[in-house]
């Protein structure tokens, strides 16, 4: 549709949150004013439309305190646009540079956090749960560009979304674009209009910012590429979103066949996980990331895929992830938490338990299995199976958790040594130790469960009966 074929811009942004419903009536909305065009266009289009959707404004602006004087004379310009328009207004000044340097971010980044921690505030202070911004189709656009070159995947190429939430310490907030399916070259028209000379932002101008290099250098070079590159990159985004919109669907009625959550871990079931196609895989991830972290914005693609890298590993390796998050290997689950105490696959043992010999024994998440051979019945055995001849262990037998001083003959070596050095040279993780079954005589260590048993209990050609220990959870 040409430009002069187009309803009013007023219209148009009403259309676009009625579809999307961005609000409801008598709502109570925060606008983030920057003073440039695309912000000064959204606040007086919904001054405008403030009657017909029932609305409350409260003006929000922010000083970053990057541009000197410029950021000054910002802030007062927007302070005179909420008297001359009678709305209620905070603005305040904030220091960027200090938290860049705190949390390691980009300039970019660290402006990012600190703006939308803000305008998180100035929400709950006003009693609004939705801030409204002025992103345009210009920003979706390069939004869309700037996380292909990334590597964002698919949930990146949607680009910007006509609502998002953001976390905050006061629950969600509802972070809203009525602009996005508007040019910034019409907001720039719309201001010229209604004479509202807006801001002119020079550092918009600078190439450092990967955003202003994909506007300025990347976008126009496209172009000539694809004289329609602006309407291509929209379409992925759509065709993107559809995909993604379908692929929550399916993660979301996974979660309970595959996933389960207990505080601050979720354990992954690993045969039924493994058998997932690796989309599948990404998104159930990415899931519990969110779920456990809140928000999932700092887990980036990369992220995604060293976990998806770890799958398959052996139990007890273990990938750390930003905000304190963490994804080990189990034996039967993968566990994805926040808490590294969680990350034991073996259950914790209580007391000591004398076994069964020959029968069945239930411990601590275990079922222990004890049975009577001859030499000729065994077979092959896993780190939890272990045969020991019956006359040198005798039907005596407890479990218990290691203690300070245990010592044992690992097969193999001619000498006893420290439990504690065995388990550290076996590599089993400082946070498994305390949980590994340890089986004893009257007067040894007969198995470390899970990784060995004592030399002077193995079986030789003299061996007349067969012990056989079965460790199974359950």
């Amino acid at each position: 549709m040409k430009a002069a074929d187009q309803p009013p811009l007023e219209q148009r942004v009403s259309d676009f949150i009625r579809q999307h419903r961005l609000l409801t009536a008598r709502q109570k909305l925060v606008v983030a004013v920057s003073g440039g065009a695309d912000s000064v266009c959204l606040l007086h289009i919904l001054v405008r439309l403030k009657e017909e959707l029932k609305l409350r404004l409260h003006i929000a602006h922010l000083d970053h305190q990057l541009r000197g004087a410029e950021s000054g004379a910002d802030a007062e310009y927007v302070a005179d646009l909420a008297r001359k328009l009678r709305i209620p207004a905070t603005i305040e000044q904030r220091e960027v540079k200090g938290y860049q340097k705190e949390k390691r971010l980009s300039l970019e980044e660290a402006a990012r956090e600190v703006r939308y921690r803000f305008l998180a505030e100035v929400a709950g202070a006003a009693g609004a749960r939705r801030v409204a911004v002025g992103h345009t189709r210009d920003d979706h656009i390069e939004t869309i560009l700037m996380h292909l070159i990334r590597g964002a995947g698919t949930r990146g190429m949607r680009g910007l979304q006509p609502a998002t939430e953001w976390p905050s310490k006061d629950g969600k907030l509802i972070v809203i674009r009525p602009l996005l399916e508007v040019s910034h070259q019409e907001t720039e028209g719309y201001c010229r209009r209604h004479r509202l000379d807006p801001r002119l932002d020079a550092s918009n101008l600078s190439l450092s910012p990967l955003r202003n290099r994909i506007r300025r250098q990347l976008l126009p070079l496209l172009q000539g590429y694809n004289p329609a590159i602006a309407e291509a990159l929209l379409r992925t985004g759509r065709i993107a979103g559809d995909d993604i919109d379908f692929l929550d669907s399916e993660t979301a009625q996974l979660w309970g066949k595959i996933a389960r959550q207990e505080g601050e871990a979720i354990t992954l079931d690993r045969k039924r996980f493994d058998r997932l196609p690796p989309t599948l895989k990404r998104y159930l991830l990415r899931s519990g990331a969110e779920r456990l972290l809140g928000s999932a914005k700092d887990i980036e693609m990369r992220h995604i895929e060293e976990m998806m890298a770890l799958l398959g590993s052996p139990a007890g390796k273990r990938l750390s992830l930003p905000g304190n998050l963490s994804l080990a290997t189990g034996y039967d689950n993968y566990i994805l938490t926040t808490d590294l105490a969680a990350l034991s696959p073996l259950p914790e043992l209580e007391g000591e338990t004398k076994l069964n010999i020959p029968g069945q024994t239930r411990i601590s998440g275990w079922r222990v299995e004890a049975a009577i051979l001859k030499p000729k019945e065994i077979t092959e055995k896993d780190d939890f199976t272990a045969y020991l001849d019956l006359t040198k262990t005798g039907d005596r037998l407890t479990v218990r958790a290691r203690r300070r001083g245990d010592k044992f003959q690992p097969l193999g070596l001619g000498l006893p040594k420290k439990l504690a050095e065995f388990m550290i040279d076996a590599r089993i993780p400082q946070n498994w130790r305390q949980h590994v079954p340890i089986v004893c005589s009257a007067g040894q260590i007969v198995w470390v469960v899970g990784w060995r048993i004592d030399e002077r209990v193995k079986v030789t050609e003299k061996t007349r009966q067969v012990l056989r220990l079965e460790f199974k959870r359950g």
